[in-house]
């Protein structure tokens, strides 16, 4: 008599800020696993509703040919255009599910540029610091007491030790950094105030490239604000490849231009399944006496310049780009690289991929998809 596999129920897991360019590679892989139930919210600001439909697409392909009912539902993708900064949107969402029913939260949603925080500084705290409280409050409110916070490098500011700890203190230096800080102070805190709560914040440098099937990677709206995307946007022609500045080229640095650390997209999704495995009453990753609260570089651990950033796109383009120098940009630190040592001591995470797998996949995506998934 044949015996038949126990089916697990899948975790419902919510990502917020899922369509958008970390958001999708990250439910893809919590989905890959056949473990997670994946409900992602999202309001549309900077993402597109095709990015989760190609996710989906790219789960089924994966299947087997006998794959089961359990299986194929693993690839579905529930999606609620929400914003967070309303509340009553984000409680119809735990709502349907009622308490208890969302095991845990990711919480990729926020606004992300260093320079365009300087010019709208209000936005930033509005949508990145009051988004986190009401998320906080609603999942507090439903009894869903685990989430993984989307932190960033800019956390560190200028730091005074390279590559960077933990442990450095927090000190950031533009709006975009301070809605980090703060909104890791309010995980923080509730963590101390509440023993059901746990946490794990991710402070993650710059995630770069695509999926390596071409099917999904970055769909900035308007003016891609990072660098590789924009190289990438100037090699099918979609932004003028006479616009490219470089943000100054005085830095206390090999080439003089800021250098950064950069990990895959892929790599980055895999550290956030790493930090949702580590989320359960059994983790060691926490202090039994503390907050149950911890923070984690996610990076290579290597650092690359401006100019060598270029160069590596020209390598995986043919394109050569133009550039010119202007005046440093308010907010930018001269190097930001991970000590990565914790995460892989304590979560196993560990990123692998080179710089050059990174263009490849970045330009396999953008060369098939010119003009990304589309109209917004």
């Amino acid at each position: 008599m044949s015996q038949v596999a126990e089916i697990v129920p899948l975790r419902k897991v919510l990502v917020t800020g899922g369509a958008g360019y970390i958001g999708s590679h990250v439910i893809y892989t919590l989905q890959k696993t056949r473990r997670y139930k994946v409900i992602s919210l999202d309001n549309g600001y900077n993402s597109h509703p095709d990015a989760l439909s190609r996710v989906s697409a790219l789960l089924r392909s994966e299947l087997p040919a006998d794959a089961s009912e359990h299986d194929i539902e693993s690839t579905e993708i529930e999606t609620h255009n929400s914003d967070l900064t309303r509340r009553d949107e984000i409680r119809a969402v735990f709502e349907k599910y009622g308490k208890g029913g969302i095991w845990g939260v990711v919480h990729l949603a926020a606004h992300k540029a260093v320079g365009e925080s300087v010019e709208i500084p209000l936005t930033y705290y509005e949508n990145n610091v009051a988004g986190t409280l009401f998320l906080l409050q609603t999942m507090k409110e439903y009894e869903c007491t685990r989430i993984i916070y989307s932190s960033s490098a800019t956390v560190y500011g200028t730091p005074p030790t390279i590559p960077i700890p933990e442990t450095t203190r927090l000190e950031a230096d533009s709006p975009y950094g301070n809605t980090k800080v703060m909104s890791e102070t309010i995980i923080h805190d509730l963590c101390c105030a509440d023993s059901k709560w746990s946490a794990i914040s991710l402070r993650y440098f710059n995630p770069a490239g695509a999926h390596p099937s071409g099917q999904i990677g970055e769909h900035p709206k308007g003016r891609p604000e990072n660098l590789l995307p924009l190289l990438a946007h100037m090699g099918v022609g979609r932004v003028d490849a006479a616009t490219l500045q470089v943000f100054g080229n005085d830095y206390p640095t090999p080439d003089g231009t800021c250098v950064r650390d950069y990990l895959h997209i892929i790599d980055l999704a895999e550290g956030h399944l790493s930090a949702l495995e580590a989320l359960n009453q059994d983790s060691k990753v926490f202090d039994t006496s503390g907050a149950r609260f911890k923070a984690y570089n996610l990076g290579l651990g290597r650092g690359v310049s401006v100019f060598e950033i270029i160069a590596a796109m020209h390598k995986a383009t043919g394109v050569e780009f133009k550039y010119e120098i202007v005046g440093r940009r308010r907010g930018d630190v001269p190097k930001l690289i991970a000590d990565p040592t914790l995460a892989e001591n304590e979560l196993g995470f560990k990123a692998t991929q080179e710089l050059s797998v990174m263009c490849r996949d970045l330009w396999n995506f953008q060369s098939k998809n010119p003009d990304g998934y589309g109209e917004f």
